[in-house]
């Protein structure tokens, strides 16, 4: 069963969002919430709008659940194991069939995740049709258009429960891009360069914090 998204909902089938609210209103069509409270709409209920019926051969059902943290400490606190309950929630309630769960704790710009190898792997091997993730970004800072054309051309597609990032997200790609800057700043100054150059980021950022958080407390 596919779900859509309100945008998407609009542009496939001709229906404005306020009147998707308004059908929901009257119990013409019901939606399913993801974790972050967000509406997504089964196929099988917009077809319903119609008169039609969706094919309900569980053909492009299979899913595999991706889930990442970026540090040891993210899992221990329980980020790792919550992001993936609410992968596994999502699935079931649009009624998926869980192939496979892949989780891991790894930066989003490292290239060399096992477990996401495994699931491309499944996923080049047929056994996967919806690789679902909480946001893009779990799967990859960098390349996600590749990613998704890899899925596509082996018939499967990348489905996000989400579409606004946490907050936990956000300072993970801080992090991230200090890295990166870091990393550009090692080639061109030397190793003694790069880390200088993360230093004072982290410490410019840090300022920037403190001064929002005075801000803050003097309005």
């Amino acid at each position: 069963m596919r779900l859509y998204t309100p945008a998407e909902a609009a542009e496939k089938f001709g229906i404005s969002r306020r009147s998707l609210i308004r059908y929901e209103e009257e119990g013409l069509i019901k939606p399913i919430r993801t974790p972050g409270g967000q509406r997504r709409y089964p196929e099988s209920e917009l077809l319903r709008l119609y008169g039609l019926e969706a094919v309900t051969e569980r053909v492009g059902n299979r899913a595999g659940l991706y889930s990442r943290v970026s540090t040891r400490k993210q899992a221990d606190a329980g980020n790792l194991e919550r992001q993936t309950r609410r992968l596994k929630e999502y699935a079931q309630a649009a009624g998926y069939e869980i192939v496979g769960v892949y989780e891991e704790i790894a930066s989003g710009l490292n290239e060399n995740r096992r477990q996401l190898r495994k699931l491309l792997r499944a996923v080049i091997g047929g056994k996967i049709d919806i690789v679902l993730v909480e946001y893009k970004d779990r799967l990859a800072r960098f390349g996600y258009a590749y990613l998704e054309l890899l899925c596509a051309s082996r018939g499967a597609r990348i489905e996000t429960i989400e579409e606004k990032a946490s907050e936990d997200e956000n300072e993970e790609l801080v992090k991230d891009l200090i890295s990166v800057i870091a990393s550009f700043s090692a080639r061109l100054y030397g190793r003694r360069g790069g880390r200088k150059a993360k230093r004072e980021l982290e410490e410019h950022l840090r300022g920037e914090d403190n001064d929002t958080g005075c801000s803050n407390q003097a309005n």
